[in-house]
């Protein structure tokens, strides 16, 4: 069995790792020749019935990045190449990403896929979606567009070219349904994510941080526009929380390290300031990979003249234990947020976009909040701070009320781990989310190409 699977941002490609992984798993596990259960909850732990795929069956290629790599998928496009985000900005890469999608579709047409997946990405994947199924291809969307929040007219092009959604958000499902597309909701990718195994002395040590310091994790985001849009506010406000706390920065996979480097040494919008920017302790593989990369180098110090204050920034490739072993996070709305939430650590959410990119996207907003963590819980659990409302005041003041022990803090874990529940679904014990996603994917290419007897 060929697959085709497509991932266009960090997220997506870190699903989809896992998904292929999955994939693999259960078909593996899949030897016997029943009818399919109907529902996820009465399918077993050891595979799909009706399937007899082995483990060597299955081939992957497409769109991803680093870790879809490590999961043997062959990379057709660089992730990377489509990090982009906002409406002016896509404008301005039309051309590249135009060039960049033909060169999926024609590797497609040389290796005839029996089935695609896209992953999220809707801007690229849609696209995608279309050409497969003008091909005969069924096509599978797994991480849905979040059409429910903003022009949800357009889930008529899942109607017309998905075959299978795979929603990731509980009250996902009833929406694309009432509206004729077949979904279901298989659980968040991450639910059942454990707590890092490093201990937080282990993880200061590695990262050269300060354990007797409260941490705090700041993720701008996993596209070079919105890390350029949103890094400079969360800078000044850690510099304004002072230097009792440490400021740890994980860097997205889908951004170069030397961007990110550069950005914060030469943020002018932050006076007064001592930034130590350095990789902490990588592995030796991760070491070889950031060398021949050219993100490694000796650790970068500004300070602007008569400073006498340090903010201190340690880049980290992870983002799990850094968040786990944070006093707080200052979070751009994403993914990122709904893994702070599974670390139940109590954050801010930020967002900006360009002036014209807001103005254009904001009458279509459909939703009353925007972090997801208020959305999935139907109330506000954490503060959200968008365009004017980001500033580096404001996401001071609001951090400051979750740093110490007291009421403030304690309502927000007890919001965040109400969330992880919901995103568990009904999931049996045991399960992972993506094995029910990869139980699915396999029926629908099963009832396709059926094995022979």
């Amino acid at each position: 069995m060929r697959i085709l699977i497509s991932a266009g941002e960090a997220s997506g490609e870190m699903y989809g790792a896992q998904l292929i992984v999955a994939l693999r798993r259960v078909a593996g596990g899949s030897i016997q020749k029943s009818k399919s259960p109907t529902s996820r909850q009465e399918r077993g732990k050891g595979g799909t019935p009706g399937l007899e795929h082995s483990t060597q069956d299955i081939e992957f290629f497409g769109v991803g990045g680093e870790k879809m790599r490590a999961a043997r998928c062959e990379i057709v496009v660089n992730a990377k190449d489509l990090a982009i985000v906002g409406i002016t900005e896509i404008l301005s890469h039309l051309p590249k990403i135009w060039g960049l999608f033909h060169k999926l579709i024609s590797e497609a047409d040389k290796r005839k896929p029996d089935l695609a997946v896209v992953i999220d990405s809707p801007a690229f994947n849609w696209r995608v979606a279309r050409q497969m199924k003008k091909r005969g291809i069924p096509v599978v969307y797994y991480v849905c567009p979040q059409f429910w929040a903003w022009r949800q007219g357009r889930v008529r092009l899942l109607r017309k070219y998905v075959d299978k959604a795979l929603v990731i958000f509980p009250f996902e499902e009833k929406f694309y349904r009432d509206r004729g597309v077949d979904a279901e909701f298989v659980g968040h990718p991450l639910a059942d994510l454990p707590r890092p195994a490093i201990s937080r002395d282990e993880y200061a040590a590695e990262h050269g941080l300060d354990p007797e310091k409260p941490w705090i994790t700041l993720m701008p985001g996993s596209r070079v526009k919105e890390v350029r849009m949103n890094l400079p506010e969360m800078l000044g406000a850690a510099k304004i929380l002072g230097n009792e706390y440490e400021s740890i920065l994980p860097v997205a996979a889908t951004l170069e390290w030397s961007f990110v480097e550069n950005l914060v040494k030469n943020c002018t919008s932050i006076e007064d300031t001592d930034a130590h920017v350095g990789a902490g302790a990588l592995t030796r593989t991760d070491t070889l990979r950031a060398a021949e990369n050219g993100e490694l180098g000796s650790p970068a110090r500004t300070r602007t003249s008569g400073s006498t204050r340090a903010l201190s920034v340690r880049f980290v490739r992870d983002s799990l234990p850094a968040l786990a072993h944070s006093r707080a996070g200052i979070i751009a709305s994403g993914t990122a947020t709904v893994e702070a939430a599974l670390m139940e650590t109590p954050f801010v959410m930020v967002y900006r976009v360009t002036p014209l990119t807001y103005l254009l996207g904001r009458s279509t907003v459909k939703v009353p909040h925007f972090a997801m963590v208020n959305l999935i819980a139907g109330r506000g659990v954490v503060s959200e701070l968008v365009q004017r409302d980001f500033t580096a005041d404001r996401v001071a003041t609001e951090v400051s009320r979750i740093l110490p022990d007291g009421n403030d803090r304690e309502t927000m874990v007890q919001g965040l781990r109400e969330v992880r529940s919901l995103l568990r679904g009904n999931t049996m014990d045991g399960d992972h989310p993506a094995d029910s996603a990869a139980r699915t994917i396999l029926e629908l290419a099963q009832a396709r190409t059926p094995v022979s007897a």
